[in-house]
Order: structure tokens, then sequence, then C-alpha cells
């Protein structure tokens, strides 16, 4: 297992729509973090949106700093799919992430597996892996298409909060989705009852500061057998200016990565 960073390390930093700051964070800037932080992974996600030349300049100075970069997508349409893995051929990542943002019900297991039955030859063709995230689709779904089909090619790129939407929490999105995780997620959260008790927020902390269990996460993604790159994710609450928000951002990376570290020595 290797540590790394994503590109939602630094959502604030980057810029997200309607709120951008004064300077934003250069795409290539997130590959002299990881050098600076430690760490062995970046995953850039769409939030991120490379221009060619930078998908070019970012693969030469990985190559030339040691990094391992993984690409992160939406949808699983498959000329959209078949674009991107020219990137991870063109990086020597082999692992793509994506994730599906349908609208309304989530289909079955049955056309989920249809769908990613169809990106089979893709992957196998340029020897690279296809990690669907959890996001709006049960957890059992998942893991029923993905044991219907079984193959190395395909899995689950496991996010420790974002099944909180449905709703499905940390402990059945593992229990389900532990064997066929190629990728790991994580983002540490905070659940608290309001003032009024009538409801709950979910809120972002630094890594090993919230209710996630880290070590226990680890240590049953171990017991699966599976030995995915753990991704650090952060969930930042807005503050008063965009700037200061990107701010804490960084504190949140700093305080989160030697935390990690402990658990994912190199």
């Amino acid at each position: 297992m290797l540590l790394g960073i994503g590109t939602y390390c630094y959502m604030w930093s980057l810029g997200v729509e309607g709120s951008k700051p004064h300077v934003p964070m250069d795409p290539l800037a997130i590959l002299d973090e990881a050098v600076r932080l430690g760490v062995d992974v970046v995953q850039y996600g769409p939030n991120c949106p490379l221009s060619p030349r930078e998908e070019v300049e970012i693969a030469a100075i990985a190559r030339d700093r040691g990094i391992v970069l993984e690409r992160g997508s939406t949808g699983l349409d498959p000329q959209h799919i078949g674009r991107e893995l020219e990137v991870c051929e063109r990086w020597g990542s082999s692992l793509l992430r994506t994730v599906d943002l349908y609208e309304g019900t989530a289909p079955g297991a049955a056309t989920f597996a249809a769908r990613l039955r169809e990106l089979l030859p893709l992957l196998e063709t340029a020897g690279v892996q296809l990690a669907v995230e959890n996001a709006r689709m049960p957890a059992h779904v998942m893991a029923e298409a993905l044991d219907s089909i079984g193959s190395p090619w395909l899995g689950v790129t496991l996010d420790t909060v974002n099944s909180l939407s449905i709703p499905e929490g940390t402990t059945e999105v593992v229990r389900h989705l532990a064997k066929h995780t190629l990728c790991l997620h994580i983002k540490d959260f905070r659940v608290r009852r309001i003032w009024h008790s009538m409801g709950f927020e979910v809120t972002g902390t630094p890594a090993g500061e919230g209710q996630l269990d880290v070590p226990k996460l680890l240590d049953q993604l171990h017991r699966a057998d599976v030995n995915p790159n753990a991704i650090l994710e952060l969930w930042v609450p807005q503050q008063e200016s965009v700037d200061k928000t990107a701010a804490l951002e960084r504190s949140w990376v700093e305080q989160s990565i030697p935390y990690l570290r402990s658990l994912i020595p190199k």
C-alpha cells in the first residue's frame, strides 16, 4: 500500500465553481507538495482539469521524482473511458478511478454489470484497472455486479464518506466492498447532532481527528487480502474567505499526512 494525495485535498486551493482563490493552485504544484510531504502517489481528479501540455509536463516531472500517477474521471461512457485510458497509458498509470453520477434511482446489479462488461476489452488492452467509486449506488449492488463479472480489471475506489448520502455508513460499505477495493480514499469526518436535536450535520476533519477508525479500516482491507493505494481526501468547511479556507485546507493536509504515514510506512 502506497500513501498519496489527491486533488480533492486541494479543492479550495484549486478553486470550486463560484469560489476561486486570488491565486489558484497550479496543478503542477501538487507534485511539489507530494515530494515535500514524502508521499508516493498523486491522483489527479476531475476537479483539476489539465491541458494536453500540462498532462505531458506532469508525466515527465512525476517520472523524474519517482511519483506514481493515477487518473480520476467521471462516468462510464466507453468513448470517454477510452480517452482517459490513453492518458493512463501515457502516464504509465495502472489505475483509472471513476464515479458514476447518475440521476434518479440507482441501476440494478445486472444493468451495472452490463455497463462494466462493455469496458472490459478497453481495460484489458490498456492494461489498466478501473476502480468505480461508491457514491449513489448501494454497496451491495456494486458488490453483486462485480461478483458476477469476476474480473481483476474491475473493482472499486472505496470512499469512506460518500455513501452517507444514500445513506450507508462506512461499516456497511467496507463489509460489502473491501474485497473489491483497488483504491482507497481516506476521508475522515464527524457526525454531530445539531443543537435542537432535530437532525445531524456531517463535517470533514483532518485524518485521525474524526470518527473514522483508520487502523481498523486498514486491518479490514488487509484481512480481505487487498493492497490498494491510500489517497488522502478532505472535506474542509468554508471559512469567511476563500483564501482563509485554502489556508485551513493546507494545514489539514500537513496534519493528516504524518498521522497516515504512522500507519502506512514507506
